[in-house]
Formats: C-alpha cells, sequence, structure tokens
C-alpha cells in the first residue's frame, strides 16, 4: 500500500514494473542486467481514486499521462534494479501527492503607493535621458 494523501492509498497490484538496460554507470552490469525500470500506473482505470481526483491528476501531470490515461514514472539512476524500483515508486508517490494537493485560492493584494510613485518617477527620468539623446532637438527648443 502507498499513500499518496489522507485517507487514499494505491494497491501494489495497481502498478505495472519493466525493467530494460540502463544508460547509467555500472560497467558490464550495464550490457548485461536490466536495471532501468518503468513504473505504469492507470490512473482513469485506479479505484483508489474519485472521478475528481483522477481529472486532477491527468491535469497536472499531463507531459507524464499518456491517451489512455496511464501514469509513466522512470528511474535509471541506481545500479541495482531494486533501487531503481524504489526510487521510481517514491517519485511517483511525490507526483501524486503533488497532483492532489489543494489549490490554495490566490489573495488580491493591493500595488503600494511607494511602488506606483516610483515607477512613475522611473519612467520620467527614462523620458528625460531619451529626450536628451535626440539630436538637435535641445538646439532648436
Amino acid at each position: 500500500m502507498i499513500e499518496i494523501a489522507a485517507n487514499v492509498f494505491l494497491h501494489d497490484d495497481e502498478l505495472t514494473f519493466q525493467t530494460s538496460r540502463s544508460g547509467g554507470p555500472g560497467g558490464q552490469n550495464v550490457n548485461k542486467l536490466n536495471t532501468r525500470v518503468l513504473v505504469l500506473f492507470d490512473v482513469l482505470a485506479s479505484p483508489s481514486l474519485s472521478q475528481e481526483q483522477k481529472q486532477q491528476v491527468c491535469r497536472k501531470l499531463s507531459t507524464r499521462v499518456d491517451k489512455r490515461g496511464v501514469l509513466h514514472v522512470v528511474s535509471q539512476k541506481h545500479r541495482s534494479q531494486e533501487a531503481n524500483r524504489l526510487a521510481a515508486v517514491e517519485r511517483m508517490q511525490e507526483l501524486l501527492q503533488a497532483a492532489l494537493k489543494p489549490e490554495l485560492p490566490r489573495k488580491k493584494t493591493r500595488i503600494p503607493t511607494g511602488v506606483k510613485e516610483q515607477r512613475l518617477r522611473d519612467k520620467k527620468r527614462r523620458g528625460r535621458v531619451k529626450r536628451d539623446r535626440q539630436i538637435g532637438k535641445a538646439d532648436w527648443e
């Protein structure tokens, strides 16, 4: 069981693991063993998530979820398959927790008067610099 949020758990059988050869460190080990791990999680078919949560995950993780609604997470930074497997599951857990975190509404703030006045002073100063750079204008006025 993987805890995603309060009262939201994923069962281990909802995850599919695929292994392949990794391109990371390991010398000859890289050429012989399948240490790269790909974790697949079918978001749309998951009984652990509500319909709203599924939509939220698909929207926020749209670059990692394919057209069929399957979330892909890869790990190949370790030399052993088991370490990559744990790293991939941990990364998927972090991604899902971030995706399901409730969005806080933005509080409207007022621009301070001093900031507005400073911006206007800067604009006036910049205008004077540009005006003074114009060729021949200062001589004719």
